[in-house]
């Protein structure tokens, strides 16, 4: 099989000959039996739907976020209330609409359900492969495809793409925002910097002010780095500005003339406190982000640094690509500032994934006719074998909360081994245009084995589902559920999965009623001194997540 790509054509041909197929993008008619011409948008609408959208219910929400967001766009539509987020019908002001606003709209289109609470993160990853696709076609044509499907394949949009989270949409505002800038900045169409302005907005409505005080970091960066203020000058555009005020003010003034608490709690709290203390609880040592942002570019990590130090190589000459030093800024503002950040998590960095597959990209159409070092494929091929082992080995490390030597790890170490061989001899053969091979194919094989055997086992383990499903086959009454001693990840997805507040023993909240426990195992002694006198009995167990199951009567 062979794959190559020109973003001139705009189609990908399929040709099947004595049982060979051979897909190509040339203008060129393939002398074979039978050929069947694909438009690239289909191929790219059909990656992304593998690889975001399919099996996107295999696993229950995880996590804590995950759960509690979508409950927020619930609770929003069940109220009719566009403008403040609740949580147990309390104001839950950390975060603003956007995400709330499009689950919302899932919801009202599919029903309320886990796979409708990720649709938003799918469709927003779908439309920035779009995107990317677009710009790289228009401002550097023979790549477009390659990088568009790069992005599609990458970890980080992968995993975030299928996660119902603020995190997406930001990334997909942000990155359209940039990518618009910039073909503004090329082209000189004013209606791509009204674009950028509107999707800086949507970025703000995504999650906050980060969005346009980044978005003017890189544009100041870049500006200096050209030597020309007048490029500031000319984005500072009165119709652009006012279209940003439009999209993204009105929110925020809502919202404050009705919770007066909003700009305290989400300005000072879980803005300014989030990045310069660690109140939140998420600390990391200052090089976090490199490897969090090298796991981002999965698969392609190996070529994406490639890309990036001979990006920063280039930057004194003459004929440095401005689009090479564009997304090298991208890169850095957002690497740098996240670092000096007192809380760190790994969505914070995803913006940072889009620069660096578009700037291989970029790379690979400079060098298409060029050889590849064996050592880069040899990395390649690692890279490859350590995703595959992993990824065979998940359900495992699930079950026993850490990896274990043993005989059984033999076989996926062989085969794991293996295809990462293979993967550096198609690079060493074909060049680039191998890298198509070595780089997708994996991409496709790891996905599909994590969603046959790891989730299954991700859902037992890590999601109020299954839980919520065995409180519902032993009582057939939609009666209230109270925890005791468990995860708050386990609280707020049983919050969803039961759409009830869910009360805490610990806190002195137990019910006053009949209700349903979910205690971790052996403390049934400790919370029944909080109902004395009522009757307690023991439902069953769900070892996997080490919690007992009980009825309390009235």
């Amino acid at each position: 099989m062979s794959v190559a790509s020109d973003g001139f054509t705009g189609q990908v041909s399929i040709s099947i000959s004595a049982g060979v197929l051979k897909l190509t993008t040339d203008n060129r008619q393939p002398t074979t039996a039978s050929r069947l011409r694909i438009p690239d948008w289909i191929l790219l609408l059909a990656f992304c739907v593998f690889f975001f959208l399919w099996r996107l219910a295999s696993f229950g929400l995880i996590g804590a976020d995950e759960p509690r967001y979508a409950q927020v766009a619930r609770e929003m539509l069940a109220r009719h209330d566009w403008v403040t987020p609740t949580l147990g019908s309390v104001p839950w002001l950390e975060k603003p609409p956007l995400y709330y606003w499009q689950a919302m709209a899932a919801y009202g289109s599919f029903g309320v359900s886990d796979w409708a609470a990720r649709l938003p993160s799918v469709l927003d990853a779908t439309l920035l492969v779009f995107a990317a696709y677009w710009f790289l076609r228009r401002f550097r044509s023979g790549c477009a495809l390659d990088g568009a499907l790069m992005l599609a394949t990458s970890a980080g949009l992968v995993g975030y793409a299928r996660a119902a989270s603020t995190d997406m949409p930001l990334a997909a505002a942000f990155s359209i925002a940039m990518l618009a800038w910039f073909a503004w900045f090329e082209s000189g169409h004013r209606s791509l910097l009204l674009l950028f302005y509107a999707a800086l907005a949507l970025g703000m409505l995504a999650k906050g002010p980060v969005a346009p005080f980044l978005g003017a970091l890189v544009i100041v960066a870049f500006a200096a780095t050209q030597k020309s203020w007048r490029i500031l000058r000319d984005s500072l555009w009165i119709p652009g500005i006012l279209t940003f005020l439009i999209v993204g003010l009105p929110w925020y003034v809502l919202v404050q003339l009705r919770n007066p608490q909003f700009l305290r709690i989400f300005v000072l709290e879980h803005n300014l406190a989030r990045f310069g203390t660690n109140v939140f609880h998420h600390p990391e040592p200052l090089w976090y982000y490199l490897p969090v942002t090298l796991l981002g570019w999965m698969p392609w990590a190996v070529f994406a640094v490639v890309a990036v130090v001979a990006a920063i190589r280039r930057l004194r000459e003459q004929d440095a690509d401005s689009l090479n030093t564009f997304l090298l800024i991208w890169i850095g503002v957002f690497v740098l500032f996240f670092s000096i950040s007192k809380s760190k998590l790994p969505g914070y960095i995803l913006p940072a994934v889009v620069p660096g597959i578009l700037l291989l990209a970029n790379y690979l159409r400079e060098r298409r006719a060029s050889r590849i070092h064996p050592a880069l494929a040899a990395l390649h091929g690692a890279v490859v074998a350590g995703l595959l082992f992993a990824t065979l080995m998940l359900p495992s490390i699930l079950h026993e909360h850490r990896f274990i030597w043993s005989s059984a790890a033999t076989v996926p170490l062989v085969v794991a081994v293996a295809a990462g061989t293979l993967a550096s001899l198609a690079i060493l053969k074909a060049g680039p245009a191998g890298l198509h091979l070595a780089g997708v194919a994996p991409a496709i094989v790891v996905l599909a084995l994590a969603m046959r055997f790891a989730a299954p086992v991700l859902n037992d383990n890590l999601s109020a589902r299954p839980v919520s499903e065995a409180l519902s086959r032993m009582s057939h009454q939609q009666l209230p559920v109270a925890v005791v001693l468990v995860p708050r990840e386990l609280e707020f997805g049983l919050q969803f999965y039961r759409n009830q507040t869910i009360p805490r023993y610990e806190l002195g909240r137990a019910p006053a009623g009949e209700h349903l426990v979910v205690a971790r195992e052996g403390f049934q002694r400790a919370f029944a001194r909080d109902v004395p006198g009522r009757r307690i009995t023991y439902l069953g167990a769900l070892p996997a997540q080490k919690v007992e199951l009980f009825y309390v009567s009235k």
